[in-house]
């Protein structure tokens, strides 16, 4: 016969608050239903990883940290994947090392971890990965991938990235060539709602199962308030880590200036000096960081970067977003948002205190845009979040067969 059993379970993730908080619900919850987690991360996360009841596994990584500069992480495709396989390829040996005589019945992986399918692979064990964002559709490949990659692959540097992503799969008995194994993953867990996934229709549920956000009680962060006789508020942030724009604080700033009965937090990260604002009136309170969510559940609009943790926040909250995204994947997410009905993609060179206000008022004013936001918090309150997610890790575990 076969049996559930409590089941030693790795996460592996990299140093970033984009792809560590989306997972940490979902591993608080395995932990409390009785598995052993371990969860293989840089020294800077260790102690928001302890939090959740795992086991922090200590690897040094050679990425860009949180509090890096941005322009650290460079402005083509290939100076943002090499740091991602260079890290991989140094931290292998350091997690083959950390795991030796401890290996886990099942690898759990942010996307980012190359790593993790590797040991998977080593240890004969199922992986799954968990996504913080959209995931490939049918055609993605051919729709967005080729077209982006079909200049860098020309080139000399190009090919030598492939060229040592093989070789370094090669060496581990990967013979998958690196584009799937990156980006085609055998089984995932995507922890955004389907609504900010493009083309869902096309996307393999066999492989692919969204289970919406994973948020839990953020408490620990801190409460907020709506301060008294603010008639309306509106969150400003860019997120953890392109946050040094301080010519765009300044339109927000001057964007809500002049307008009665509004409250803004305007959250700057740790790249800026407040000073760099000019003078800020008494409506606008200047943070470097924020507990978002709990800003959200109070807050009539959000001005967002729209990456897809506080895309996903603004839905479950439904708050009326103005998306400026910076990065990566928040470019599409920008788009879905603005599809649905619910925000206003402002590429951040149209970024002016004129059009700010024009697409606050627009939407906050607008009876559809809360119908329409209100829709897609039901629909997200029936994917199942973290339990969801946890029941299905847990169907991932191999079963041990017991004598009868």
């Amino acid at each position: 016969m076969t049996t559930s059993h409590p089941a030693h379970i790795a996460m592996f993730s990299i140093a970033a608050h984009g792809h560590v908080n989306p997972s940490l619900e979902v591993i608080r919850e395995l932990v409390a239903r009785g598995h052993r987690v371990t969860y293989a991360i840089p020294p800077a996360f260790a102690e928001k990883v302890a939090e959740t009841g795992a086991e922090p596994k200590l690897w040094k990584s050679t990425l860009p940290s949180p509090d890096d500069d941005p322009s650290a992480w460079g402005t083509t495709l290939l100076d943002n994947v090499e740091p991602f396989l260079a890290d991989a390829i140094q931290a292998l040996p350091q997690l083959i090392e950390a795991y030796e005589g401890d290996e886990p019945d099942l690898v759990l992986h942010d996307i980012t971890s190359y790593p993790a399918r590797v040991l998977a692979h080593r240890w004969g064990v199922p992986a799954v990965s968990l996504s913080p964002n959209l995931v490939a559709w049918e055609g993605y490949e051919e729709e967005v991938a080729e077209p982006m990659w079909a200049e860098p692959k020309q080139t000399e540097r190009g090919k030598a990235y492939y060229a040592r992503f093989h070789a370094w799969l090669e060496e581990n008995g990967i013979t998958e060539h690196p584009d799937p194994f990156a980006g085609r993953p055998a089984r995932s867990i995507v922890l955004i709602p389907k609504a900010l996934q493009p083309n869902a229709d096309r996307v393999d549920e066999s492989v692919y199962t969204f289970v919406g956000a994973c948020q839990g009680d953020r408490a620990a962060q801190g409460e907020w308030r709506r301060p008294e006789g603010a008639e309306r508020v509106a969150l400003v942030s860019l997120g953890s880590s392109f946050t040094k724009q301080p010519a765009f604080y300044r339109e927000c700033v001057q964007a809500f200036r002049d307008l009665p009965g509004w409250h803004v937090v305007l959250q700057i990260g740790k790249h800026v000096d407040p000073a760099e604002l000019g003078e800020v009136p008494g409506n606008v309170e200047v943070r470097d960081w924020v507990p978002q969510l709990a800003i959200l559940k109070e807050a009539d609009v959000f001005v967002t970067h729209a990456g897809a943790g506080g895309s996903q926040e603004g839905l479950a909250t439904a708050t009326p977003m103005v998306c400026v995204p910076q990065a990566v994947d928040q470019f599409g997410n920008a788009d879905m948002l603005q599809a649905l009905g619910v925000a206003r993609h402002l590429p951040m060179e149209e970024a002016t205190a004129e059009t700010l206000r024009e697409a606050v008022l627009t939407l906050t004013g607008d009876p559809d845009v809360t119908r329409r936001l209100k829709e897609i918090q039901a629909e997200m309150a029936t994917e199942g979040g973290t339990t969801r997610a946890a029941d299905l890790i847990e169907a991932e575990i191999p079963q041990r067969t017991t004598g009868a």
